[in-house]
């Protein structure tokens, strides 16, 4: 028997279910330097959806690999909400650097690197 193969067609419903397994799945990262009091704004989203690979991303650069890394380190605690402007600055990288030093074997270098990126996802 051979089966056509049906095109694979993303419907609201299925981003929206997307989306809420996602925000499930997010999890606030274990280390003291995580802040318990950052809660996101009233009428904000806490899903991370701006880009999903894993290039490397770096102090001075803007963009969706940006907010990325800021939405997912808020998430974590590691950034307060009003942070999240797209621009990796003096308060992202000092962010990255206490999420690397929570989580061994990353070095605390500030680069959002592949190991670093793999951290963010998991954590």
């Amino acid at each position: 028997m051979i089966r056509k193969k049906l095109p694979l067609h993303r419907t609201a419903r299925a981003s929206a279910l997307a989306a809420l397994a996602l925000a499930s799945a997010v999890a606030v990262a274990p280390g003291a330097t995580a802040d318990e009091n950052n809660v996101p704004p009233p009428g904000s989203s806490p899903v991370c959806a701006f880009y999903d690979g894993d290039a490397l991303t770096a102090f001075g650069e803007q963009g969706d690999r940006v907010f990325q890394v800021q939405c997912m380190l808020a998430n974590r605690r590691y950034l307060p909400w009003e942070a999240v402007n797209g621009t990796f600055d003096v308060r992202t990288l000092d962010a990255v650097q206490r999420f690397q030093s929570d989580h061994a074997p990353l070095l605390p270098n500030g680069l959002v690197d592949a190991h670093t990126w793999a951290a963010l996802w998991h954590a």
